[in-house]
């Protein structure tokens, strides 16, 4: 794998933001002539699921086999970090999506050195105690300019507090981080939720590893997104390790365990299924995502209720063959209603785009947590709508979308270097000609060939 560029770039992308054929500059986007009807598509592996499987195989002792594994941005930085600490690691040569690790059973090769991590917020919170959990070494973790300014003392103070050397190089609260690892120790320790599930996910994945058992409290009582730490502890429990947890989700028992090798096909992204079926939504067309099945636990699956309340319909096979949705006539699609996004906030943007076209206004809430992700996120997009000419009122937590008629901007739109960003405002062209954005490569990092499959459904993209 290539060399990374040095600390105190922005540089997120990574040699696998290729792939897509679109990297920089700007693209132009126009709508398809014709509806898609009963396109099928197969997305990526989800990125959630990826990067926790990596880790844990990384972790596990033995030869493990990760499939329909997603290639992207932050699973290269995973890989590249792990390389970096003398993981050995095989692609498989006819199947790229497919990856065979060598564990190192919590015990890295490399004992020191510098791994950095892109725009990668998951690893920036898997990978510390994951390495706090070792014997011994010593590594300073690093990232783009953006994720070094994402928060993250909530994880190092739950660290530091089970007996972890983590100390923080630069600012504060953030990274990079200089990490001497003594093992963890057992005991109890506290973590809030309110920030990022991912801080709660980066203790469990870390706890087996622990010289004791090791309790963990969410302090303020409240998780922003409860089902990613249940994915969490599922994958935990493919991998051989059981958690035991309260029904509420805010106290969690780990006791010493190992991670065993395991052989596993990894569910597609449903976050990223649902730009696709949000497209069939806008076009009136009908667009079907292979490799999802209906009782999935990705939180996002629950876009498809919303898409449904707007007036499209949507067909579940429960061999788990595919979910398609089909949209309503263009001028019918509804809102007039008021949603909690909480627990699947990554779809606060492609709800706000969709909200332009309804016949009534549409209120988001409980999303205040996405200003902390790659960009402020919902200042972006009320910024990006207004821009528009679209009518957005911004509030702490949310906002509130009224519909118009979007008027194409005289330059390229800003895409934050944010992927969901770049992803939602890219659905705009699917009803408005002549939509322009800068730097469409940042939907790498979680899916690099998104333009093309754009393409392949119809949508016009010069």
């Amino acid at each position: 794998m290539e060399e990374y560029q040095p600390a105190g770039t922005n540089n997120a992308r990574s040699p696998w933001a290729s792939s897509g054929g679109v990297v920089q500059g700007e693209l132009t986007l126009h709508p398809p002539i014709h509806p898609p009807t009963g396109a099928v598509i197969r997305v990526p592996g989800s990125k959630s699921l990826t990067n926790r499987a990596i880790i844990m195989a990384a972790l596990a002792e033995g030869k493990s086999t990760l499939r329909n594994m997603l290639r992207s941005d932050d699973s290269y930085w995973c890989l590249d970090a792990l390389r970096r600490l003398g993981v050995q690691f095989t692609p498989d040569e006819e199947e790229p999506t497919t990856v065979t690790i060598e564990g190192a059973g919590g015990q890295w090769l490399n004992k020191s050195g510098s791994l950095y991590m892109g725009a990668a917020g998951t690893i920036a919170r898997f990978l510390p105690g994951a390495l706090a959990a070792a014997e011994q070494g010593e590594w300073v973790l690093e990232g783009s300019e953006r994720l070094s300014e994402r928060p993250i003392a909530p994880l190092v103070e739950a660290l530091n507090a089970l007996g972890s050397q983590i100390h923080y190089v630069n600012a504060d609260g953030q990274l990079p981080l200089r990490i001497q690892a003594r093992g963890l120790k057992g005991g109890m320790t506290t973590i809030s939720g309110a920030v990022s599930s991912q801080f709660l996910s980066g203790l469990l994945l870390a706890s087996p590893y622990a010289g004791g058992t090791i309790e963990l409290r969410v302090s303020d009582g409240e998780i922003v997104q409860h089902a990613y730490v249940q994915l969490t502890i599922e994958l935990m429990k493919q991998f051989g390790v059981e958690v035991e947890s309260s029904a509420s989700f805010d106290h969690f028992v780990v006791r010493p365990q190992r991670y065993v090798a395991q052989d596993i096909l990894l569910e597609s992204d449903v976050s990223t299924c649902c730009y696709f079926w949000a497209y069939a939504a806008l076009t009136g067309g009908r667009v079907k995502l292979s490799g999802i099945h209906p009782h999935t636990n990705q939180p996002d699956i629950g876009m498809l209720a919303l898409l449904e309340r707007m007036g499209c319909k949507v067909t579940y096979n429960e061999d788990g063959e595919g979910i398609e949705l089909m949209g309503p006539a263009l001028t019918e699609l509804r809102g007039g209603f008021t949603v909690s996004m909480k627990e699947m906030s990554d779809q606060t943007l492609t709800l706000a785009v969709l909200a332009v076209f309804a016949d009534a206004p549409i209120t988001i809430t409980d999303v205040e947590h996405i200003r902390a992700h790659e960009c402020d996120r919902i200042q972006a997009i009320c910024e990006s709508l207004n821009l528009l000419g679209i009518r957005v009122e911004e509030r702490k937590d949310g906002m509130k979308i009224f519909p118009g008629t979007p008027q194409p901007p005289l330059s390229a739109m800003n895409t934050y270097d944010d992927h969901r960003m770049a992803m939602s405002l890219a659905l705009i062209g699917a009803r408005v000609g002549g939509i322009r954005l800068r730097d469409p490569g940042c939907v790498s990092k979680t899916c690099p060939d998104y333009f093309e499959q754009l393409r392949s459904l119809g949508m016009r993209v010069q």
